[in-house]
């Protein structure tokens, strides 16, 4: 009975196959690695640098936010405060990788060292570590906490 309209099979299985509604969703949202960076960063051509080594650590994920969202610990890129709202948060392994779905849009990332938040880039704009998250893809991100490095 259930062969008996083969045409049937072939039309579902053509259907799961051409058109992408029928498919599995790609995930969207963010992905990559927490690099702790410290020492001399400073090139040389006596001292080969030590690739930075992958961290265990939670990520903050902000809605975009702007130096002027933020209570800045003097003139270093720690933060007190951030005025924008906490999207998600996620842990990496020990190797540093994480992996967090988002909706697309725009978002700023960051770390904590004791109570204070820490982001060390901005874009042109003063938004504070951007991110953009694209539909259906995964964006490839790597954080670096370099607040004990010197360059």
């Amino acid at each position: 009975m259930l062969f008996k309209k083969p045409f049937i099979w072939i039309a579902v299985l053509l259907a799961v196959m051409l058109f992408p509604a029928f498919r599995q969703p790609k995930r969207t949202g963010i992905e990559g690695y927490i690099f702790k960076v410290s020492g001399n960063r400073m090139p040389s051509p006596d001292v080969k640098l030590t690739p930075p080594k992958g961290m265990a650590a939670t990520l903050y994920v902000y809605e975009l936010t702007n130096l002027s969202q933020l209570s800045r610990v003097s003139e270093t890129p720690f933060y007190s405060d951030i005025k924008t709202r906490l999207v998600k948060t996620t842990q990496s392994d020990a190797s540093g990788y994480f992996s967090v779905s988002l909706p697309p849009g725009q978002y700023s990332l960051f770390t904590k060292k004791d109570d204070q938040f820490y982001a060390n880039y901005f874009d042109g704009q003063n938004n504070v570590a951007p991110v953009k998250v694209s539909p259906g893809k995964m964006t490839q991100v790597n954080v670096n906490v370099d607040y004990d490095a010197s360059y």
